[in-house]
């Protein structure tokens, strides 16, 4: 199967379409699938746009909404996750996934679909430490604070995501997950990106989130975006091919373990701005393994019918733009989608755009951003596993310029391609020019921490040979070894307000935060 991989998309449709079709052409067959790794700008009328956390000069209404009205198709499936820029109101009538537009699919807030047998997963959003145990609490019309909250990932997401058990073949974040640089030719991109040095050194770059989930689920493929470099931890390719099951239907299908966990964690539900933790194993809970039984994913199967099929069932739920009749009044509306209703009582889970509804009658359980910013409250009366944001941009950007607006958006494609069953093999001083094969790769070691040196060099390990597994330099099987916590860290003070070109968006109180 032909996967494409793109990374931020930021509305260009035609184009992205267009690439693909010459790409077509030049290459041995048509593409089968389209991956989006976020900023995907599913913008459809005048009030999406207000909804993005973007300066008003960037607010373009680009392609998207030719697809939404049904004028154009989507040529090839494309599944696509969330970033930090987006129609944050269009994504939020799906937090479980959804249809955009036909042919285009969603994976929500965190999700797990498959298509011909591949197992595809995602997170949608950027880390922030300061939102990361909040619960989903935003809500139309946003403010200058929720409009760049929404999309913050929550701990809920990883959590629900390291549930899961089964293998999975290909995994989406919006940012890198930290440490990752280790792995590709981190010499080359420090030459491309020289203000990336001294986060890099320090390991302070990415989200630990996304570590963390690339530690526990170790996919066959992980590709993020955000930050404007073309980036192969393993092996750079666009268009890459996946094996896939032939016998296996030709359409969207929904993943029963994730169901499964799903409905199992649907009263953990949070849609208050306090901050709380994950239940644990530590005492202070009754539950804290919300893994899928085979009798749980049975039941839910039977409840399904045993039909996991994707319904084909977009709707429009907003009113498309109009190139000859701009609609900037357009007054914003919190919207229940249909597909979500139709999916939450097929599953007999809650529908958070409801509960958010139901909690506006309450005025302390939504629209309290400002007010929980030196609150905490959480379960377990322990502290965050984050309990601060190391990622603070402290390399200095030759490029930087004074604005008083928004900094300008970063991405780019960074893939990782591990394997449970074997170890790490140090990278080289050389360009990155890998091979395809699932045989050339290096794997990711027991922990992702890895002392910041100047050189290319990782802990040595041993290579171990297809389907045996091989343990880790402290003895632990390296699905044994948690990802280590960072500690002792600081939050860095409140900085001016900047213009970064290429450079990494990820601080504590970021340009993008700053109301």
């Amino acid at each position: 199967m032909r996967v494409a991989v793109a990374g931020c998309c930021h509305g260009e449709l035609d184009k992205i379409y267009e690439t693909l079709a010459l790409a077509e052409r030049r290459g041995p067959g048509p593409v089968d699938l389209l991956l989006c790794c976020g900023d995907f700008q599913a913008v459809r009328n005048e009030a999406d746009l207000r909804c993005m956390a973007v300066p008003p000069k960037y607010r373009h209404m680009q392609t998207f909404y030719r697809y939404y009205s049904g004028e154009k198709k989507a040529p090839v499936l494309t599944i696509f996750i969330g970033g930090n820029h987006e129609a944050s109101n269009h994504l939020q009538e799906l937090p479980y996934g959804g249809w955009v537009a036909p042919n285009i699919y969603y994976l929500g807030l965190a999700g797990v679909i498959k298509y011909r047998g591949v197992r595809i997963g995602g997170i949608s959003g950027i880390f922030k430490s300061h939102d990361y145990r909040k619960g989903h609490f935003e809500c139309p019309p946003y403010n200058s604070s929720t409009i760049r909250s929404i999309y913050h990932v929550r701990n809920i997401e990883v959590y629900k995501l390291k549930q899961l058990k089964q293998p999975m073949d290909v995994f989406l974040s919006h940012d890198w997950p930290r440490s990752i640089y280790h792995y590709g030719n981190k010499k080359q991109l420090l030459k491309t990106k020289s203000f990336f040095r001294q986060e890099v050194e320090n390991n302070t770059l990415g989200s630990p989130a996304a570590s963390e989930l690339l530690e526990h689920l170790k996919p066959t493929y992980w590709f993020s975006a955000h930050l404007h470099v073309k980036f192969a931890a393993l092996m750079q390719h666009q268009v890459i091919e996946i094996e896939h099951d032939p016998s296996a239907p030709d359409y969207l299908e929904y993943d029963i373990e994730w169901l499964t966990i799903l409905r199992a964690t649907n009263d953990l539900i949070n849609v208050t701005g306090h901050l709380w933790n994950m239940p644990e194993n530590n005492g202070l809970h009754t539950r804290w393994d919300y893994s899928a039984t085979e009798e749980a994913m049975k039941e839910v199967l039977e409840k399904l019918n045993h039909d996991l099929k994707v319904p084909c069932n977009f709707s429009v739920t907003a009113a498309c733009h109009d190139p000859s009749k701009p609609q900037n009044q357009v007054q914003l509306v919190h919207r229940i989608s249909p597909q979500t209703t139709e999916f939450c009582a097929q599953l007999g889970i809650t529908d958070i755009n409801v509960r958010l509804q139901k909690a506006k009658e309450e005025p302390h359980l939504c629209n309290e951003y400002e007010e929980q910013d030196d609150m905490e409250s959480n379960d377990s009366g322990e502290p965050s596993e984050y309990n601060t944001d190391t990622s603070a941009l402290s390399s200095v950007n030759p490029d930087e310029i004074v604005l008083s607006e928004e900094e300008e958006d970063i991405d780019s494609i960074v893939s990782a391609h591990s394997d449970m069953n074997t170890s790490s093999v140090g990278p080289s001083d050389q360009a990155s020019d890998f091979s395809a094969s699932f045989s050339d790769v290096r794997i990711l070691p027991g922990s992702m921490i890895v002392s910041p040196d100047d050189t290319l060099g990782s802990p040595i390990a041993t290579e171990g040979k297809p389907g045996e597994t091989v343990e880790s330099g402290d003895g632990k099987d390296l699905m044994d070894v948690s990802l280590k916590r960072l500690s002792d860290e600081h939050e860095p003070e409140q900085r001016k307000k900047i213009k970064r070109r290429n450079q990494a968006i990820y601080t504590a109180v970021d340009d993008d935060d700053v109301a």
